[in-house]
């Protein structure tokens, strides 16, 4: 544990050390506050679904953002050797690296807080629904860390990384989005696979097992796609 939260330290404070997680979560904030503007003060609805609503395209650029450089710049600089030579396991390099970045996705996601408690204070508010709605914004950073984790550690440029990254990160925004256009009898699958369906529940109040189970185990097979490149990284 005493490696693990070195490793998170270290990463974090490359966070914080840079501008870059600062721009990002910037421009994350500016549009996201657009977006909850609108339509509270031209539409006069006080409500935070529109949002709930943009939050996961949203997250699909700034999540690969924050992910492209936690491997990929490590091989480009030549520290990737000197790390997996240490006496640390796989597990404590991937954990640490999501771990820094799901913070900074979070602490960007607890900022938006100000847009619920605004709602409260010019209408009424479902706190058990915003509360759910978090949630499930904070299960959607940590699916979108995973596979933008393992984007970089297949990568060797950031710029790869964040492309394959942002790829990996819209299909699943996507998907939930053709079932219309695609056979009545595949459209459960494609609905299940999309972001949509699971945060929409959430945002409701809706609490379902199938939807915790969703973002856990896409986010584990990430996990373990980014375990096994890395165990490949050794045997090179």
């Amino acid at each position: 544990m005493t490696a693990l939260w070195t490793l998170y330290k270290r990463e974090t404070g490359q966070y914080f050390g840079t501008p870059a997680a600062y721009v990002a979560a910037i421009v994350f904030l500016l549009i996201s506050g657009y977006f909850f503007a609108t339509p509270l003060f031209i539409v006069n609805q006080a409500s935070i679904q529109s949002y709930i609503d943009t939050a996961p395209l949203l997250m699909t650029f700034f999540i690969p953002a924050l992910t492209m450089r936690l491997f990929a710049e490590e091989f480009k600089t030549g520290t990737a050797e000197v790390l997996l030579s240490m006496p640390l396991r796989d597990w404590q390099i991937i954990t640490a690296k999501l771990l820094a970045a799901l913070t900074v996705a979070g602490a960007a996601i607890a900022l938006t807080l100000i847009y619920p408690l605004t709602v409260g204070m010019f209408g009424t508010l479902d706190w058990r629904a915003a509360v759910c709605a978090y949630a499930g914004l904070m299960l959607t950073a940590l699916m979108l860390c995973s596979a933008g984790l393992f984007a970089s550690v297949i990568s060797r440029s950031q710029i790869i990384g964040f492309i394959v990254g942002f790829l990996l990160v819209f299909g699943f925004y996507v998907v939930g989005k053709i079932s219309s256009f695609v056979p009545p009898w595949f459209a459960s699958f494609t609905d299940f696979m999309g972001l949509d369906l699971h945060l929409d529940n959430l945002a409701r109040g809706v609490i379902d097992s199938r939807d915790l189970m969703y973002f856990l185990s896409v986010s584990g097979f990430f996990i373990f796609l980014t375990q096994a490149a890395l165990w490949n990284e050794r045997l090179d």
